[in-house]
């Protein structure tokens, strides 16, 4: 039988050079830890000792509190990267879309297309292929009178 798994909120401050977290659902379930990344490991343990289980019957999400400038800052981030993620995408299927117009509606080598796209003929292939892992590159469109 397999016990059941349990999470906790564990609040993390930063207070001088440590972690001090909490377990606002415990009240006097605290730890501490140097790094960020140790709290759930220590959080764990100290609930687990205050609830006499197993130290695996127990799951934790930690949420750092920070100063509120600081945690507008990380929302900028945040927002910042979901709209890069949103033109790498956009930027993805219009060189797909370009590449594809240029080897198949107009029947260039793959070499023309990519000295067009400013990109190597080995990239207008993945391009065409949909490889999304690879590198990306912002296609040099030259003008052409």
């Amino acid at each position: 039988m397999v016990a059941e798994v349990k999470t906790y909120r564990v609040v993390a401050e930063r207070s001088g050079k440590w972690w001090a977290a909490h377990v606002p659902e415990l009240p006097g379930v605290h730890t501490q830890a140097r790094r960020l990344e140790q709290v759930e490991a220590e959080a764990r343990e100290a609930i687990a000792l205050m609830l006499d289980v197993e130290p695996e019957s127990v799951a934790v999400r930690v949420e750092p509190k920070l100063p509120d400038d600081v945690s507008a800052l990380i929302a900028a981030v945040a927002a910042a990267h979901s709209v890069t993620e949103n033109a790498q995408a956009k930027e993805r299927e219009a060189a797909h879309e370009a590449a594809r117009a240029l080897v198949v509606d107009l029947g260039l080598p793959q070499r023309d297309a990519g000295k067009i796209l400013g990109v190597t003929h080995q990239r207008v292939q993945q391009i065409l292929a949909g490889n999304r892992k690879s590198r990306r590159v912002t296609p040099r469109v030259h003008a052409h009178s």
